[in-house]
């Protein structure tokens, strides 16, 4: 299993339905991916933790089969589609990708 993980910080000024916008086509668009197993999208939880970082706007959680998978969701045509609809809103993305050992 290949686990990635995405935050998302917004530019200032961004409106409420940007960040709506964001989350729905997270869901819409990378969804689409054949090599998406799952996928979860949303803003922080707010939780109240010294180790919680909350300062995100926007939180993604994409699992695949393996590694070539992930490669191929770079590639797809619903995720760089996803890019160029939201791009411009972002100040700062940060990925943390993983694998489940077998």
């Amino acid at each position: 299993m290949f686990v990635h993980t995405v935050f998302f910080w917004m530019n200032p000024g961004v409106s409420d339905a940007d960040r709506k916008q964001l989350v729905n086509d997270c869901l819409r668009y990378l969804g689409k991916c054949s090599t998406v197993r799952q996928i979860w999208a949303g803003p922080p939880a707010q939780t109240p933790r010294e180790v919680v970082d909350n300062s995100y706007d926007v939180g993604l959680t994409v699992v695949f089969d393996d590694k070539a998978g992930h490669d191929a969701y770079q590639e797809d045509p619903s995720h760089l589609e996803f890019i160029r609809r939201n791009k411009q809103h972002w100040q700062r993305v940060q990925i943390y990708d993983f694998i489940q050992p077998k």
